[in-house]
């Protein structure tokens, strides 16, 4: 009998050894290799993706394709999809644990299947029983003939399946615990996730089979295995959120038919998830009137500008060293703004306790809101209230001048729009825009001046 030769294949990068090693020498994960069995290829000639014909053809030759696209009635879904859900596209949705992307999935199936009356849709579960998934979906009001329910995890099982039922739409929840029986290797492992997705996809592309997928996250909040997964499907989605808020944020990173970046809203209620159609009044609605160390500021999630407020709370100092708290914003970020507020408005800023806070749970990467988190700082630090109609619209440098952030006539635009009086901004855009918008527009060179500009 011929020996099974096998290779530890590092489960984080795909660095493959001849031996077990304790440290990929690749990615430095440790404990990341697997031992799995070699996989001879096969004599025969590869075959196209789709069976279409392989061979080079010039751009004359290339017929044009359209996209069909599915809507499915919930604009923040629809919106984030580029418009609707593409015919045969492969859709990856990560998130945490008990976040929804389940309940999700349930919820866009239902509002399918009612609107597109004929065309049957199967949901594979391997981490639920078939009774747990019918409860879900009668409670969400899922409860239609085309609707078909599996319980499986060997993908040859489940592609028999699909060839029999023919399907329009396929949910695989999820691709970690689906395995094919043709790899000796542990579902979830790089083998079995690389070979699984490759066989949905000629599928999916060769029978315009819609499908998604869901898939688990690290403890470091990316979707778990090898980057190969996300470069194969067409979107990545990843649904965020706070899991004891009750809000969540549908964010797009990868999408071959519509614009990245874009944000969708939700609210988790008792019936599932609820859309949030104006985010801006939702995170600033329970504001007090009047209290001090909270400043507002626009930011730009794909398309869409929000209004997020920033609060602030300056405390004494009753041990040796300063506490730094923050929530929503880069703690670096917020001890290099204090940094600048001590050096160039003469403030000891850092020796008292400082806690920031994005509210409503929103994380800020983008350097726009660096005027509003010293604004509220100042606000905190001489305990007097900001103007609510006054937004802060700049990033702050380490010389303590202030500059502009792109997409300006957008964020002003919907500044009007929602009856805000005051910008205070990069002296350069305001020149630049001023007049333009009905909007007091009051440009500054350097953030010292906000202290006399606020708090006189």
């Amino acid at each position: 009998m011929a020996k099974v030769k096998t290779v530890f294949t590092c489960q984080e990068c795909g660095y493959q050894s001849a031996k077990w090693l304790g440290k990929c020498p690749d990615c430095n994960q440790w404990n990341s290799f697997s031992e799995e069995e070699v996989i001879k290829a096969s004599k025969a000639s590869p075959k196209s993706i789709a069976g279409r014909e392989s061979r080079p053809k010039t751009i004359d030759e290339i017929e044009h394709e359209t996209f069909n696209r599915y809507q499915t009635e919930m604009s923040e879904f629809d919106r984030v999809m580029g418009g609707g859900v593409t015919l045969g596209s492969l859709t990856l949705i990560g998130g945490e644990p008990g976040i929804g992307k389940s309940t999700l999935l349930m919820d866009v199936c239902g509002r399918l299947v009612d609107r597109y009356q004929g065309d049957k849709i199967l949901y594979v579960s391997g981490e639920e029983s078939e009774s747990q998934i019918a409860q879900r979906s009668k409670r969400l009001g899922v409860n239609n003939a085309s609707f078909y329910i599996y319980n499986e995890t060997c993908w040859q099982k489940v592609l028999e399946q699909v060839k029999e039922l023919k399907p329009k739409f396929l949910v695989l929840d999820s691709i970690q615990t689906t395995h094919s029986n043709q790899i000796d290797s542990a579902a979830g492992t790089l083998t079995q996730i690389r070979e699984v997705t490759y066989e949905l996809m000629n599928y999916a592309k060769a029978h315009d089979l819609t499908c998604f997928i869901i898939g688990h996250v690290t403890k470091e909040g990316q979707i778990a295995g090898p980057k190969i997964l996300e470069h194969m499907v067409d979107t990545v989605i990843y649904f965020e959120g706070d899991q004891l808020g009750q809000y969540r944020l549908l964010r797009v990173i990868k999408n071959r038919f519509g614009n990245t970046n874009e944000v969708g809203i939700f609210e988790m209620q008792e019936k599932g998830l609820v859309e949030i159609k104006n985010p801006s009044q939702y995170f600033l609605e329970q504001s007090i009137p009047g209290s001090f160390g909270r400043s507002l500021t626009c930011i730009l999630e794909g398309s869409r500008s929000l209004f997020v407020e920033i609060q602030a709370l300056v405390v004494e100092n009753k041990f040796a060293v300063g506490r730094r708290t923050t929530q929503g914003l880069d703690s670096n970020r917020v001890a290099l703004l204090v940094a600048v507020i001590d050096k160039y408005l003469g403030i000891p800023l850092s020796y008292n306790d400082i806690y920031v806070n994005v509210v409503g749970g929103m994380k800020l990467t983008t350097r726009e809101n660096d005027l509003s988190v010293i604004a509220s700082l100042l606000s905190s630090y001489y305990a007097t209230p900001i103007p609510s109609d006054t937004l802060f619209l700049g990033e702050v440098g380490l010389t303590g001048e202030v500059r502009s952030v792109p997409m300006m006539e957008m964020r002003l635009k919907e500044i009007a729009q929602m009856n805000y009086k005051r910008v205070i901004t990069s002296k350069r855009a305001a020149d630049d825009l001023k007049g333009k918008y009905k909007l007091e527009l009051v440009g500054i060179t350097k953030a010292s001046e906000l202290k006399g500009l606020l708090f006189k």
